[in-house]
């Protein structure tokens, strides 16, 4: 194949723009474009074009075509064809100038499956604006054949100067890469060009457009992306630097890797000291159950679910929703997973005769409960209360009862759980799955959530209203600082933080004192320890 048969794009000025709200800075933007320009990259990004954002020459994301020509218009171009990019719905095409005022060579546009239509006709008319238009198919997977047939008509009916998978989660191994592209290939006019854009989810990005590069289609132009270092949404793109690398190595280009490796160790380098991208953990899960990423980060940010739970739930996601995230979809799928309804009549039976009347401390994780061990042992000694943790395992102090109704939590202390079952039994909600053996008591999740609560399984007033029906005579609190920010350390084990802002723990803290409040117990719970608690 010859050398002008395939194009390589780098777009780190637009995907990269995810993970730092496209501020570069100035400088930063200028040496990119530079850099990119003197290696001979064929095709550069330079950011979004949204009409909802305002002009900032420290940003790749312009309100209109004629912004970026206050960025870039004095700078040379060189070979390279200058592009920028426009999400379907977000830049009406008045904020699109005529190409040949503008510095931009071409726009290429991404849309969605439902989109489709709408968006083939607004590439029409940026088309009619004298722009080289690149109709970039997002989250390619979630097409059928028959769905994909129905694009490239429309397509090949539009006459772009070039067609792309978008494959946006990173879920493409190299047989369903094999399948979509020669499936494209296969209809599309073969003037029009095909271009892969990949993510690196399952760390497989550079892998498939090697395989793309190494076995092209034969007819027509391909345009492989890639961003510096990789930067980008989700799991981050393929590196420029390695593409550009096999390039010079197998396919005979002459592209300056060195004024490459010069921008990524100028702004790169330490733009990844500040920020994360590239493969992870969670990148992983959500590609591996061909999922919206955000689905992973709010099953995740509940810190309540082991990752066998996380899968399960995932796996059982409606295949239409898999791909567009829905806030209320998953906060239902997680708390249907949670309410595994259980016949605990016999447990609170039991527990009922042990409690009643009974004086109680419940002992939580915050730091106080340390910190303010004096005032716990005067309790203790005092009211020779029955004792309950909630969630963990206090050091030097006795418990009675260990309450579990964080799967997560219960995960990380099984090995601990085991060696303390000689010394207190173990109360589970039905949502846990013990490893070995059956827990002392077993009880129903659901029906000790408070579905009106912002936290509806907060596990302080659950076991409170599980108290409540034992009937104890008094109920001590220890250990229950309340929430704080991330930013404030607040437990006494750091793995047990939770990740909130400064006003969404205000309101769990105003929240947790209506739920104990609306239990309605014989008698108020005194705070052994200091607790944001007392002062709401």
């Amino acid at each position: 194949m010859s050398r002008k048969d395939i194009k390589l794009l780098d777009c780190t000025l637009r995907d990269g723009g995810y993970l730092n709200d496209w501020e570069f800075g100035k400088s930063n933007i200028i040496n990119i474009f530079e850099r990119l320009v003197s290696a001979g990259v064929d095709i550069i990004e330079t950011g979004f074009i949204d009409a909802r954002r305002q002009y900032d020459e420290n940003r790749t994301i312009f309100p209109d075509t004629g912004s970026i020509g206050m960025t870039f218009g004095k700078l040379d171009k060189g070979s390279s064809m200058i592009v920028g990019m426009i999400d379907y719905g977000t830049c009406p095409i008045e904020n699109v100038m005529p190409a040949k005022d503008c510095f931009l060579d071409g726009i290429r546009v991404i849309f969605k499956k439902h989109k489709m239509h709408e968006a083939i006709d607004f590439c029409r008319q940026v088309k009619d604006k004298g722009y080289k238009v690149f109709a970039q198919a997002v989250s390619i997977t979630s097409y059928d054949d028959d769905e994909l047939a129905e694009l490239i008509g429309l397509v090949n009916d539009l006459g772009p100067y070039a067609f792309s998978l978008v494959d946006t989660y990173g879920l493409l191994h190299k047989g369903q890469l094999r399948h979509y592209f020669d499936h494209a290939c296969s209809q599309l006019r073969s003037d029009i060009g095909i271009g892969y854009h990949a993510h690196n989810n399952f760390q497989l990005a550079y892998a498939n457009c090697i395989e793309l590069i190494d076995d092209p289609p034969v007819d027509r132009m391909l345009i492989v992306d890639g961003s510096l270092y990789g930067m980008g949404k989700s799991a981050g793109n393929t590196p420029t630097e390695l593409l550009v690398m096999h390039m010079n190595g197998y396919h005979g280009t002459s592209y300056h890797n060195s004024q490459i490796l010069e921008a990524i160790e100028v702004t790169m380098l330490e733009m990844s000291r500040k920020m994360r991208w590239g493969y992870s953990f969670k990148f992983f899960l959500a590609a591996s159950h061909d999922c919206h990423p955000n689905y992973v980060n709010y099953l995740m940010d509940t810190g309540k679910l082991s990752v066998k739970s996380i899968s399960e739930i995932l796996g059982s996601l409606d295949e239409e929703k898999r791909l567009l995230y829905d806030a209320d979809y998953i906060r239902e799928k997680y708390f249907e997973y949670q309410k595994k309804h259980f016949g605990d009549l016999d447990a609170i039976r039991v527990l009922t005769s042990e409690l009643m009347g009974a004086d109680v401390l419940l002992m939580g994780p915050g730091k106080n409960i340390y910190a303010q061990r004096d005032r716990v042992l005067a309790y203790l000694a005092d009211k020779k209360c029955v004792t309950i943790s909630i969630n963990f395992i206090p050091e030097d102090y006795d418990v009675d009862y260990v309450f579990m109704s964080n799967a997560k939590r219960y995960v990380q202390l099984c090995s601990a759980l085991n060696e303390q079952k000689k010394k207190s039994k173990l109360i589970a909600t039905s949502n846990i799955t013990r490893t070995l053996g059956e827990f002392d008591y077993t009880l129903s999740y659901s029906d000790l959530l408070d579905e009106e609560a912002l936290m509806p399984d907060n596990p302080l007033i659950m076991l409170l209203g599980l108290l409540a029906k034992a009937g104890v005579s008094s109920i001590g609190l220890a250990g229950f600082d309340g929430y704080r920010e991330t930013s404030v350390s607040n437990y006494v084990n750091p793995n047990m933080e939770y990740s909130y802002s400064s006003q969404e723990a205000d309101n769990i803290n105003i929240d947790t004192v209506k739920g104990i409040r609306k239990l309605g117990l014989a008698a108020d719970p005194v705070f052994v320890t200091e607790s944001i608690y007392e002062t709401l």
